[in-house]
């Protein structure tokens, strides 16, 4: 059982849109820091559509681990959808998935400037063919915005597999 209910039933509903399709999911993950990779393989039978997860905390990670451009961090911010997009081509080059989701983000309390707030949180989705990203801003205490990141990205993915038809 993850932190919240509903992340438990995107997780079920992403795994079977993703057997449906025969498809293989991999996901890169900084500030949730592995919530999603948790409630994705609470779910019994994860193995046959969950491929790797990534947890990339650090910018250090997010460049070894899956190539994300330290540059790009340089001039973005590890909290920007640059970094996101590229988080998320980077999960896919490095597993064997067809779709992924990334997730950056400041989940507070501290870290947050008037640029990027606590509460802000970009994503990415990709699938080999397109790449999405998109800026969040989620409001309530660290545990609260980790939760909604989590249960914001399970949704785009869903939008993503289901318009791949």
């Amino acid at each position: 059982m993850s932190v919240s209910r509903l992340l438990d039933l995107l997780a079920i509903q992403a795994g079977a849109a993703l057997a449906e399709r025969s498809l293989m999911l991999a996901t890169a993950e900084s500030c949730t820091g592995g919530l999603v990779a948790a409630a994705i393989t609470d779910v019994s039978g994860s193995s046959g559509w969950f491929e790797r997860g990534f947890i990339t905390y650090s910018n250090e990670a997010k460049t070894t681990m899956i190539g994300v451009p330290a540059k790009l961090i340089r001039d973005h911010g590890a909290v920007s959808e640059e970094v996101a997009h590229a988080m998320a081509e980077g999960a896919l080059l490095n597993s064997r998935a067809q779709v992924s989701l990334s997730i950056t983000g400041v989940a507070g309390p501290g870290g947050g400037t008037s640029e990027k707030p606590v509460g802000m949180v970009c994503f990415g989705w990709s699938n080999r063919i397109t790449t999405l990203t998109e800026t969040q801003r989620f409001k309530g205490d660290r545990g609260q915005i980790r939760r909604q990141a989590a249960e914001h990205a399970m949704r785009g993915l869903l939008e993503l597999i289901r318009n791949e038809e």
